[in-house]
């Protein structure tokens, strides 16, 4: 009787500790809540046009919260690993993105954000693998950036 009684009591404590502490599920479904009017685009022109087909993409047609986005890239190629007989192995490769916009509805100030994100790739015995390589990991942290843009665009949005 004594042992369930305990049971019981952990049990509440538990819930109440556990009910109160603040935690919020973050909504993914209104994250892209806007309506793309025009990109205006500076820096790398191949991952800005990468760019700007992915939020394209997320942008939603006939949203309230139209928008012009203005987005300034930098790509950055630094040398991460090399051999004994100091022969380039590895390339790191790191995007910078700034993006600010202004909503077209009312009277609202610019919202600016910064997202960065690092990758990297092998050398290969042939340059045409290399450039390769290069090329698919472009693509794939041009991906992850673009669904960190749109859903910050939308947090953004929803704070406002």
């Amino acid at each position: 009787m004594l042992i369930n009684k305990n049971i019981k009591i952990t049990f509440i404590s538990l819930i109440i500790l556990l009910n109160s502490c603040g935690f919020k599920v973050l909504d993914k479904s209104n994250a892209n809540n806007f309506f793309v009017k025009e990109i205006i685009t500076s820096g790398d022109k191949r991952i800005n046009y990468k760019i700007k087909n992915n939020l394209f993409i997320y942008s939603k047609q006939k949203r309230q919260n139209e928008i012009i986005l203005y987005v300034d890239t930098k790509k950055i190629k630094n040398i991460k690993e090399k051999n004994i007989k100091n022969e380039i192995t590895k390339y790191a490769i790191s995007l910078e993105v700034n993006v600010s916009f202004d909503l077209m509805r009312g009277k609202s100030e610019r919202q600016n954000m910064t997202f960065s994100i690092i990758g990297d790739y092998n050398v290969d015995k042939f340059h045409t693998k290399t450039l390769a390589n290069e090329k698919k990991l472009i693509d794939s942290l041009v991906e992850n950036i673009s669904e960190k843009i749109a859903f910050g665009i939308g947090s953004k949005i929803n704070d406002i």
